[in-house]
């Protein structure tokens, strides 16, 4: 029976932390009662300032495969990368990670490890043939995806429609060849993680999903936009023969990697 690690960043997330891990453990323990998958949940909590931490030992007691690390560090891409670190340390076949909010549902989660087979990653996307986006995004906020997405495509050259969804799964030598490449730790991270594993040549899929946009998200898109597209602009900069001039741009900007 294979085995799944899944990697739940959580940064300040006590009013929906405890309902995510209800969910996502109860779903994956049907499966494994039926030797379909069995799994583990890692949530990284990191620079949290509420009462996550104190939601996720209570859990944990109730089910020994739900485990838990805690940084002051803060930062996604950070979680995510501490997740994968500690994943490999055990003998997992795959390894994913999906946002604490429930956007994506834990059977939502599972259709990407259906559709992996021969191929060596799935992506959930929100943006091809038979995504469900509930409720249905702005025009201007579709105008703001679109924008992001053409700089991101343009920049890299990757195929994907859709880099940012919170949901991907992997095979476990696809981590193990580009964790040391990975140094984003928040806004480019998504973007740098397929740009390394495109570059090792993995095949990555992407699968449409139903995604929910949850109340208290965390991220207000016309806020962090321009940190997004700074973070990719420094991305490609650290990945051209230019990349002696990183210092430059981080001192003209003002801008520290994140």
């Amino acid at each position: 029976m294979r085995k799944i690690s899944i990697i739940i960043p959580a940064y300040n997330e006590e009013r929906r932390i405890g309902n995510t891990l209800k969910m996502y453990s109860s779903y994956f323990n049907a499966l494994r009662k039926k030797d379909l998958i069995d799994y583990e949940l890692i949530v990284v909590i990191n620079n949290t300032e509420d009462g996550t931490e104190k939601i996720v030992i209570e859990y944990s007691k109730l089910d020994s495969r739900i485990k838990y690390l805690n940084f002051k560090q803060g930062g996604k891409g950070f979680a995510v990368v501490e997740g994968f670190k500690n994943a490999l340390k055990r003998d997992n076949e795959l390894i994913g990670f999906v946002d604490a909010d429930m956007a994506t549902s834990p059977d939502e989660f599972y259709k990407l490890v259906e559709f992996l087979k021969d191929s060596d990653g799935v992506i959930a996307s929100r943006y091809i043939k038979g995504s469900v986006i509930e409720p249905k995004p702005s025009v201007q906020r579709k105008i703001a995806k679109w924008a992001f997405n053409f700089v991101v495509r343009s920049f890299f050259l990757l195929p994907y429609r859709d880099t940012q969804c919170g949901a991907k799964v992997f095979k476990r030598e696809v981590i193990e060849k580009i964790l040391n490449n990975l140094s984003m730790s928040q806004w480019a991270f998504d973007v740098e993680l397929l740009y390394h594993i495109r570059k090792k040549r993995f095949f990555i899929k992407e699968f449409p999903t139903k995604w929910c946009d949850k109340e208290y998200s965390k991220i207000n898109f016309w806020k962090a936009g321009p940190w997004m597209v700074l973070g990719i602009l420094r991305l490609r900069l650290i990945n051209s023969p230019f990349k002696m001039f990183i210092r430059i741009y981080d001192k003209l900007i003002g801008f520290m990697p994140k």
